[in-house]
């Protein structure tokens, strides 16, 4: 799961990194955008079969870890359908807006509210949650980034740009790097 979670995040960092874009073609970085979300869903699904033991339709509402995982795989299908949407060419801004903005914004909704709930399940304060906390504490940081990406990217209907491109390539770019440390951590043997 976790190695999941680092090729979705390393896909998201190299296709946001500064300059890259301008280094291969935009349907490629468009494609690496969409594998990133594959392996981010492939990944926020096994997260949530073990917050299931394994059953794909569970209700546990009051399991915080449960809602969270399943906050956050339903993000990951909405950071599909917007990286599909992505490559979809000769839309206008209410067409991409609707298609690709919307669906990013709405699986940044997730993402930030899923990061949350994953801090509030931990129940003690940091400095006795050891890993556990920096993993989730580097996911919410993450969420963040990705939401003010998210935010940035909105298109302007009059002049068709970005509302701030440069922050939502950066955005991107730093959500997916907390993800990826987070991710790392969490893989990491105990010594």
């Amino acid at each position: 799961m976790d190695a999941l979670f680092m090729v979705g995040s390393f896909c998201f960092a190299l296709g946001s990194v500064p300059g890259f874009a301008k280094l291969v073609a935009p349907n490629t970085v468009v494609l690496i955008f969409f594998i990133g979300s594959l392996f981010f869903t492939s990944a926020a699904t096994l997260q949530y079969l073990a917050t299931t033991d394994g059953r794909l339709r569970a209700w546990r509402p009051s399991d915080l870890a449960w809602a969270a995982a399943g906050i956050q795989l339903i993000g990951t299908l909405w950071f599909n359908i917007t990286t599909a949407a992505a490559r979809l060419s000769g839309l206008d801004a209410q067409q991409e807006n609707l298609r690709v903005w919307s669906p990013d914004f709405i699986g940044s909704v997730c993402f930030l509210v899923a990061s949350g709930l994953a801090v509030k399940s931990l129940g003690s304060p940091p400095w006795h949650a050891g890993r556990p906390w920096w993993v989730s504490a580097l996911n919410l940081l993450g969420s963040v980034f990705f939401m003010a990406s998210a935010i940035a990217a909105y298109v302007v209907p009059d002049t068709g740009d970005l509302l701030d491109a440069s922050v939502a390539n950066s955005g991107t770019f730093l959500g997916a790097v907390c993800f990826l440390v987070a991710a790392r951590i969490e893989i990491t043997p105990d010594e």
